[in-house]
């Protein structure tokens, strides 16, 4: 996001009976890929629903620079006209991400493997995020990169201009990374392989193939696979209707279930069983959730949730899940802590490194409004204290981060005192209205009055 000289906080207070039908914003992760394949591909890509929020927005204008040309016809209506694999433009200015950490190591992947020389930077948030973790395997490409010392942002890369393939086993669990990889090899000469340890979300391998990509997918067993993908390749343009994000649903979602008297109908979500580990785990909690009108959407589920005003208890969330629902954390520690019981959370480690530290905001946030919990480096038990319980009253740190605000807001509509973030202007990196959705479902959120 643009970065602001003066913040701007927001406050949420106790609401009852929320009630309406709720489309959440496009999905972030299917709108950065739609616009970055449909600049790989020849010809025109037409998108519908896209999200149009900052983080987005910034991945657009990154694509422009690198050559395409990106239109806006209309509310979430884009078309690109791709210049094809290998067939960027050395940019003559800086690739400014703003936020967004999926945008920058996604474009450094798809720049990899073309001799063009390619600056990035972003926000003073995305400036203390690691890009190591994506850089490093882009050398095998032959890629050559520069960053700051620690690997941070500002980089400045010189893609490979003969490029070799590679076999790659990753490190990380980490959708991006993965992703990275998957585009450099589009540019270079013959097969290459990488190995993923856990089930991560898939729609790079979706839309790979959906854009005519040779790849294929070998399961290893335990949620590991073999995604190969030759090089050199000739991608032609896929019409893509993005669905609503489940990481933004989740918080009109949770609003529902903690807040007396509610229930709302939250349409055409994004249903990918990589993407659903908050409904499930949800559901574990005793959530009221129903699953309406499961549909196909270019080979991805989406469906209709109807959510009501539930008691949840506390549950243990496998590590194993973490992958599958990575961004949701903040929104369950508060829905946890309005549960009957403690709900311990595992395998939390890839939260050290998102927007902020987010495992520490978080518990920082539930301290600041009386909720109990431990912390360790990659865990975290949430106190529930029940579905009044959660005195609230405090000022959360968001540290620059959408998902923190956006989650102890939510709380705020269900504490016996109104809760107040610091800064609620980030939240437009990936939900830019929000506020004005749920105001619709009677949900008491506004600027904090001086």
């Amino acid at each position: 996001m643009a970065e602001s000289s003066e913040n701007k906080p927001l406050i949420a207070r106790k609401s009852v009976n929320l009630k309406g039908g709720v489309l959440a914003p496009g999905d972030k992760s299917v709108s950065h890929r739609s616009l970055i394949l449909g600049t790989l591909a020849v010809g025109e890509t037409a998108i519908t629903g896209l999200l149009e929020a900052e983080d987005v927005l910034n991945t657009a204008q990154a694509m422009r620079k690198l050559g395409s040309t990106v239109v806006r016809q209309g509310e979430g209506r884009w078309s690109v006209h791709g210049v094809g694999v290998g067939g960027f433009a050395e940019p003559s200015g800086v690739l400014d991400f703003g936020n967004s950490g999926t945008g920058v190591r996604l474009t450094m992947g798809a720049v990899a493997t073309t001799p063009i020389t390619t600056v990035f930077t972003g926000d003073a948030s995305l400036r203390r995020r690691p890009m190591r973790r994506v850089l490093e395997p882009l050398a095998l490409f032959g890629t050559v990169a520069e960053t700051r010392e620690g690997g941070l942002l500002p980089a400045t890369l010189k893609g490979a201009r003969h490029p070799v393939p590679i076999e790659h086993r990753l490190q990380v669990a980490s959708a991006q990374v993965k992703s990275a990889l998957l585009l450099a090899a589009l540019n270079v000469p013959g097969r290459s392989t990488i190995i993923e340890r856990a089930a991560t979300r898939d729609h790079t391998e979706r839309m790979l193939k959906a854009f005519g990509a040779a790849i294929t997918v070998e399961p290893l067993g335990g949620g590991a696979a073999a995604i190969s993908v030759t090089g050199e390749a000739e991608l032609h343009p896929a019409p893509i209707d993005v669905p609503s994000d489940p990481s933004s649903a989740a918080f009109p979602l949770a609003a529902a279930l903690i807040v007396p008297g509610s229930e709302i109908l939250l349409q055409n979500v994004m249903l990918n069983p990589r993407r659903i580990g908050l409904i499930q785990t949800l559901l574990e909690m005793g959530a009221n959730i129903e699953i309406q009108n499961r549909r196909d959407n270019g080979g991805d589920e989406i469906g209709d949730l109807l959510v009501r005003y539930s008691t949840l208890r506390g549950v243990e969330v496998p590590a194993e899940r973490a992958p599958s629902m990575i961004d949701e954390y903040p929104i369950l520690a508060v829905l946890a802590s309005f549960a009957e019981g403690p709900t311990l959370m595992r395998g939390l480690e890839e939260l050290r490194v998102k927007e902020s530290d987010r495992l520490a905001a978080v518990a920082a946030g539930l301290a600041a409004n009386g909720v109990r919990y431990t912390e360790t480096a990659d865990s975290l038990t949430v106190e529930g204290a029940g579905p009044d319980g959660v005195r609230g009253g405090g000022t959360v740190a968001t540290h620059l981060d959408h998902r923190i605000a956006m989650s102890f807001l939510t709380m705020g509509l269900a504490s016996r005192e109104p809760v107040t973030v610091d800064d609620g202007a980030m939240i437009a990196t990936s939900f830019p209205n929000f506020i004005e959705l749920m105001r619709a479902i009677g949900a008491d959120i506004g600027p904090l009055q001086p």
